[in-house]
């Protein structure tokens, strides 16, 4: 995204602070072409965070555990714990998510998104199935965050260089290469 595309919208700090239909007015139609594929994978990723939700209740009817109550047989357990760490992970995978995309490409952030939210369903299934299962998939889902946090890491630190050492490490890495 491009800091000058704010400075076209006058009202820009009034819109921030408004509503999402006011920012939306403020934003090209490119900059949210941008952003369409974060958009879906952040909405996946909710939509599957009440998935989990709706099967921890299923799982309370099912073995008569009443809220406020978190223990009980080893099967309700796994489904609640499973949930829980689900959650627990998912405003750090939002985060990374939009700041990879954002910074250093959309379209792969969009990819390991989605590969995440695979790998969270997987080790969410596995691990209501047996405290085993969870393992391969935590693994991966794992693997797929670092990856992300690479990713925000490196767009962050090239985007830096770019705007106040005035230094664009792509371009000089890409002249290199073609010069050698």
């Amino acid at each position: 995204m491009d800091v000058a595309l704010f400075s076209t919208c006058a009202s820009v700090s009034r819109c921030v602070f408004i509503s999402p239909v006011a920012v939306t007015r403020c934003l090209s139609a490119d900059m949210l072409d941008e952003v369409v594929g974060l958009g879906a994978v952040t909405v996946l990723g909710v939509l599957q965070q009440a998935y989990f939700s709706l099967q921890v209740i299923y799982a309370r009817r099912k073995f008569s555990v009443s809220p406020p109550a978190t223990t009980g047989p080893p099967e309700f357990e796994r489904v609640f714990r499973a949930q829980a760490n689900c959650s627990e992970y998912f405003p750090i995978f939002i985060v990374v998510l939009w700041t990879a995309g954002v910074f250093l490409s959309e379209g792969l952030s969009s990819v390991c998104g989605l590969l995440y939210l695979y790998g969270r369903f997987r080790y969410f299934r596995g691990y209501s199935r047996s405290p085993q299962g969870r393992l391969a998939p935590l693994y991966f889902s794992a693997q797929v965050l670092w990856v992300l946090i690479g990713f925000s890491s490196l767009g962050v630190f090239l985007s830096f260089c770019r705007v106040y050492l005035n230094v664009d490490l792509l371009q000089e890495l890409h002249s290199a290469l073609f010069l050698v």
